[in-house]
């Protein structure tokens, strides 16, 4: 298929695009890579009647650390993270994660940012965001705010960017001492959507996990925290039977959605990775717990082992 009739128009500036927004209306889309838009507008699952490409745009491509804070603007490429030896350093899970996403060609196309802003709930780089207590800055014809990750996913391809306002930028926080981190995923073949995904970083002090986020990918109609598991493991010494206690609250508190609302609202381009709720429920256990004992061998290898 061929996507609906558009009017195509070509950012100057972040500004610019802010303003193009702004007197399109709601209806408008962003595009930076386009692996996320083009696809949703040839299937017309997304009928924008205007595209702002913000490709020329280039003040928004940068990788540059800030303090504790590692900032990605809007026209970063995923494989430009990918290869970046600052992003290894002080985002690993990030790192790890963009290493999954599609294929190389794809990668050399694709914004980390923009993968983020579209907001697909089996996408690898929203549930790193939200692991990683990311903020999302965004702009409009007023000016720049902050959005925490936590706060930025509403929805299906739903956030809480403002209908005239872009995604500038990313800031994720740089790891530190003690840190431990691990992405894993399922997917029906290498390039795919995964069935589910979970993105786990830790943080240990003395032995003693004093932060623990897991973020899972494929299960929900957007990323989720797994905070049942997350509250199991802080304030606690690693063992084995942790490991075990859990891996088995990684879904609880997460609303079942039925299976036919799941092909529909986060699978929608790759039929191929569609799966009953039930199925990525137990994938996402298991990814979680493989996650999960990667991230405390990483943290404990960099650290010393405290066991």
């Amino acid at each position: 298929m061929k996507p609906a009739p558009f009017a195509y128009h070509r950012a100057t500036s972040a500004e610019h695009a802010a303003a193009l927004l702004d007197g399109l209306g709601p209806e408008a889309r962003v595009l930076a890579g386009g692996q996320s838009l083009v696809p949703s507008m040839n299937l017309r699952l997304m009928t924008p009647p205007h595209v702002i490409d913000i490709g020329g745009v280039g003040t928004l491509a940068f990788i540059r650390r800030e303090g504790a804070r590692l900032v990605i603007g809007a026209m970063t490429r995923q494989s430009t993270v990918e290869e970046s030896p600052l992003v290894s350093e002080a985002v690993p899970l990030l790192a790890e994660a963009v290493r999954h996403v599609a294929h190389p060609p794809i990668r050399h196309r694709g914004t980390v940012v923009g993968s983020i802003a579209h907001a697909s709930a089996v996408a690898e780089l929203p549930a790193v965001a939200l692991a990683l207590d990311a903020d999302i800055v965004v702009q409009g014809v007023a000016g720049c705010r902050t959005v925490a990750a936590s706060e930025f996913f509403i929805g299906p391809f739903a956030t809480s960017r403002g209908a005239d306002e872009l995604v500038v930028e990313v800031r994720f926080p740089v790891a530190g001492p003690g840190h431990g981190w691990a992405w894993r995923e399922l997917s029906p073949r290498n390039g795919n959507f995964p069935f589910a995904g979970a993105g786990v970083a830790l943080a240990f002090a003395d032995g003693v996990i004093e932060r623990a986020a897991v973020a899972l990918c494929g299960i929900s109609d957007r990323p989720v925290r797994a905070t049942a598991a997350e509250q199991a493991l802080v304030g606690e010494r690693w063992t084995p039977d942790l490991l075990t206690d859990a891996a088995a609250l990684v879904v609880e508190g997460i609303a079942p959605r039925p299976d036919n609302d799941v092909a529909a609202h986060i699978v929608p381009v790759r039929a191929n990775s569609v799966a009953s709720w039930s199925y990525r429920t137990k994938v996402a256990r298991t990814q979680a717990r493989l996650a999960m004992a990667a991230a405390v061998d990483r943290a404990f290898r960099t650290e010393g082992d405290p066991r």
